[in-house]
């Protein structure tokens, strides 16, 4: 199993969870997160005055799929959340060593 984890802009989340739901992803966790990379914050005008904004509001998404599907994920998401403009995102992708659902206590794959 795969955990992958992609930090997105959060006007894309709902088209990218549509693509998901499509190739057949059946859960995922999302959190509101603020960070930086390349694009470095940006500055804005409030008020007439100059301020620096540090931190981009990003959403991630954690999403546990079989080993074989992971690749197929990862095009999804890349594909459908690219603007082609600087702060599209990052997708990372983990090794999950084992998963339980908690009501059933299914393990692994039967718990995803």
């Amino acid at each position: 199993m795969k955990l992958i984890i992609a930090a997105i802009k959060p006007f894309k989340l709902e088209e990218v969870r549509e693509a998901l739901t499509s190739i057949g992803v059946r859960g995922m966790m999302v959190t509101e997160i603020k960070g930086f990379g390349s694009q470095s914050g940006h500055t804005e005008i409030y008020r007439g005055a100059e301020y620096a904004v540090n931190f981009v509001p990003k959403v991630k998404l954690e999403i546990v799929v079989p080993a074989a599907m992971a690749d197929q994920v990862v095009e999804t998401i890349t594909g459908t959340a690219k603007t082609d403009k600087i702060g599209d995102g990052k997708v990372f992708v983990l090794d999950v060593e084992q998963a339980v659902r908690v009501r059933t206590g299914e393990l692994n794959e039967d718990a995803i």
